[in-house]
């Protein structure tokens, strides 16, 4: 092999490129006869490795992190790779399934900084050590063209938005997803402010908003929930848009908070169904004109951002079906358990509630009957609870109180509190009382409310006694 030739050929048409892409795809061509290796150039864009040329009819990565692969660590450390064999190496990754060795080298621009590399994966055996002094030229060759002609390619909207939709379905809470979905929309839409408003609520703000986002957010609190519903009623009934501040062309009179603001251009897009959904707020003081593409490109965003929320609704539904009892609503055994194992001593009682008589009700008037009274009882025991103190059904008439007590007679009050509104509601149940002492594990502290309980019950039922301390 003749690799002054294969330089020679790579370089002569580089001063010719117009573009970066344009010098890469006349780079893996033009390597691509002098070799049959698979041959690829991946530059930086963002935080990501993109693929802009390649050869090859296997798999080919259009995009990798960073920090990913044989391809990942080269732009790392700005250090050449010769892997004589891939499958020793624990960064390969695997393109084609006959590929046997790989050649990678980085591609530099002027001041000797990365900003991609030049890869060469072979499925034959080859003499890597010329080739490696032979990328390297190349890739010098390449970089100092690419410089030349503004550096890599930027990344594209689309890219820029695919990248945030990765970050919409990784957000953990749903004010996380409002925030990366205004940040998107601002970077994809290249309009100064976004906001989202769902359910009659703002968004989160963002750590440095803008001036103007500022303006809106004061404005859009002022104008208060019917001004707000009539932005999202509009979004929904006429679907996205938007609108100038021309002069001599008045705003529509739904979006006069917009333009107390300072708002001069307005992207306005639905977002979810109109009876839980929102709208996305896209905005800037300057007077543009927003392309179609933007306004679809923010409507897309919408949908995603939608996703991600009713996906993290349902996750919350399950998590509580999960953890309720379907009958009651009532929080049961699970997060019970959880609860008493965080009790503290001589302050958290455990009130053992069971229902006098529930059996009969049953075996009379059948289980449906037997469930009604269930329910109105978990309805009215905790409406008799202070707020914070928690209610769980364990067991087919038993319940269990955890609430939180400066001394024991506070317990013993509140019980009591119980045994009248169950009379209330036709019904009596017995209580029993305990609160965890010192070193005393949670299931032991409940046994003692049970058997307080049951003292209860052999003394005639339908009152409270106190465990012991």
């Amino acid at each position: 092999m003749d690799h002054q030739r294969v330089i020679r050929d790579v370089t002569v048409r580089l001063p010719m490129a117009s573009s970066t892409p344009e010098a890469c795809r006349w780079t893996v061509t033009a390597l691509s006869r002098h070799t049959p290796a698979t041959i690829s150039v991946l530059l930086a864009v963002h935080d990501r490795l993109r693929c802009v040329a390649a050869t090859g009819a296997w798999q080919v990565f259009a995009t990798v992190p960073a920090r990913t692969g044989i391809v990942g660590r080269v732009y790392a450390t700005g250090a050449p790779a010769v892997v004589p064999d891939v499958t020793v190496d624990p960064d390969y990754l695997p393109v084609r399934p006959d590929v046997s060795a790989e050649l990678c080298v980085p591609v530099l621009d002027p001041t000797g900084r990365a900003i991609g590399v030049l890869d060469l994966q072979w499925s034959e055996p080859t003499d890597l050590e010329p080739w490696r002094e032979t990328a390297q030229r190349v890739a010098d060759r390449l970089g100092s063209r690419i410089a030349a002609l503004g550096g890599p390619p930027a990344e594209s909207r689309s890219e820029k938005l695919l990248r945030h939709a990765a970050a919409l379905s990784a957000a953990p809470t749903e004010g996380a997803v409002l925030g990366v979905a205004a940040d998107a929309a601002r970077e994809v839409s290249a309009l100064s402010t976004a906001l989202l408003l769902i359910g009659g609520q703002l968004g989160p703000t963002p750590a440095v908003p803008s001036d103007l986002e500022t303006r809106i957010r004061a404005e859009l609190t002022g104008a208060g929930p019917a001004a707000l519903d009539r932005m999202v009623d509009r979004a929904h009934r006429y679907g996205a848009g938007y609108t100038l501040g021309e002069a001599g062309h008045p705003p529509t009179e739904d979006y006069r908070p917009l333009t107390r603001a300072g708002v001069r251009t307005l992207v306005a897009v639905p977002v979810g169904p109109p009876d839980a959904g929102g709208v996305l707020l896209v905005a800037d003081d300057r007077t543009l004109r927003p392309d179609p593409t933007t306004v679809s490109l923010m409507e897309l965003l919408a949908g995603q951002t939608w996703t991600s929320i009713d996906r993290l609704r349902t996750l919350a539904r399950l998590r509580e079906q999960a953890s309720s009892d379907p009958l009651t609503g009532l929080r049961h055994t699970g997060p019970f358990g959880q609860r008493i194992a965080a009790a503290t001593p001589g302050r958290t009682a455990l009130l053992a509630i069971d229902v006098d008589g529930f059996k009969t009700v049953n075996d009379t008037y059948g289980h449906q009957a037997g469930d009604r009274v269930l329910v109105g009882l978990a309805r009215a025991l905790e409406g008799a609870l202070r707020h914070g103190d928690e209610l769980y059904r364990i067991g087919g008439d038993e319940f269990v109180a955890v609430i939180e007590v400066s001394r024991p007679e506070e317990a013993v009050r509140i019980a009591e509190r119980l045994t009248e509104a169950a009379r209330r509601v036709g019904r009596t149940i017995s209580v029993g009382v305990a609160l965890p002492r010192p070193g005393e594990t949670p299931d032991r502290t409940l046994k003692r409310a049970d058997q307080a309980l049951y003292a209860v019950k052999r003394q005639g039922r339908d009152g409270v006694l106190l465990s012991a301390a």
